[in-house]
């Protein structure tokens, strides 16, 4: 259960930050549209090699020093997407939830999941390199990372970030 709020929150990073590149393109961005038409859902088969994956900064949604990539789809429509999350050493995610379940899978490095709404750290799970979890839409869950990590989060957008305690919401801090 810990494994499934970890990649909940993990998938919760990755398609918000999806969402912040989408909504960059949408804005005429021509830096974003450029990074988020590389990797848009096509009816077309594709291949991407780590070098042909582009990182951007994640949305506001979540804390400063993450990356983002969106490998397939648009986390800010009503459809399927893929993106990655990259997380520096030490990163966080206060608890929180999202309206659409996550399927995560990690990459590289290692992350922690618990579930709840408080930041416990004895109620989490660490996942490794291949691990992955299933979080339920609604589920209160947080994260945190140790070394350089990547996550691979699967959903149906659009995706949402929903802190349980507002004060933790970095979009908060920014006002």
């Amino acid at each position: 259960m810990k494994t499934i709020i970890a990649a909940l929150l993990a998938g919760a990073v990755c398609a918000l930050s999806s969402f912040a590149l989408a909504k960059e393109k949408k804005e005429g961005s021509k830096e974003a549209s450029d990074k988020t038409t590389t990797v848009a859902a096509t009816a077309e088969h594709k291949i991407l090699a780590p070098a042909d994956i582009t990182w951007g900064d994640a949305p506001p949604a979540f804390p400063a020093g993450a990356k983002l990539a969106v490998l397939d789809g648009d986390p800010g429509k009503k459809a399927s997407f893929t993106v990655r999350l990259q997380a520096p050493d030490g990163y966080k995610i206060a608890p929180h939830t999202h309206p659409a379940a996550e399927l995560v899978t990690v990459i590289s490095g290692t992350l922690h999941l618990g579930m709840g709404d408080k930041f416990d750290e004895s109620a989490a799970r660490e996942m490794t390199p291949g691990s992955f979890a299933v979080m339920p839409a609604g589920m209160k869950h947080f994260a945190w990372f140790t070394g350089e990590t990547v996550v691979q989060i699967n959903a149906m957008g659009p995706f949402e970030i929903k802190y349980v305690n507002q004060a933790d919401d970095p979009r908060q801090a920014k006002k």
